[in-house]
């Protein structure tokens, strides 16, 4: 399998250190879906307060170990969406995925939402890996 990440010619690519334009896998074996990670530990206990930084870290902890558990790992996420209670914290939230994605970029896609399943979660991080 071959993935292959860019930023097309001519088109201009804002945050560097976070995504890519895009990604394309040739041929893939297989597809893991993550489904949205809420910042919560091992007891289902949400964790990071009110600190966006902290609950980021959280999500992508536990998108971590669901890829281990599936065979994947970090490195093969091509595609990431955030959502957020309040993208005015984006650059926390960026901070936090800088932490987990030094190299092999995924794709990305933030939507602000109203609220998420109960008060005080900041943040749901979503994914696609392919392996």
């Amino acid at each position: 399998m071959t993935i292959t990440r860019g930023n097309p010619p001519g088109m201009k690519h804002m945050r560097a250190t976070v995504y890519n334009h895009y990604v394309r896998v040739d041929p893939p074996k297989s597809f893991i879906f993550v489904s949205g990670q809420l910042p919560r530990d091992e007891n289902g206990q949400a964790v990071g307060g009110n600190s966006m930084l902290e609950q980021t870290r959280q999500c992508f902890r536990n998108i971590e170990k669901c890829l281990q558990a599936a065979g994947g790992s970090l490195s093969d996420i091509v595609w990431t969406t955030v959502y957020t209670t309040d993208m005015r914290q984006f650059k926390e939230i960026v901070a936090a995925r800088e932490e987990f994605f030094s190299d092999n970029l995924p794709t990305s896609t933030m939507v602000e939402i109203s609220h998420l399943s109960e008060p005080g979660l900041l943040v749901e991080i979503q994914v696609i890996a392919a392996v």
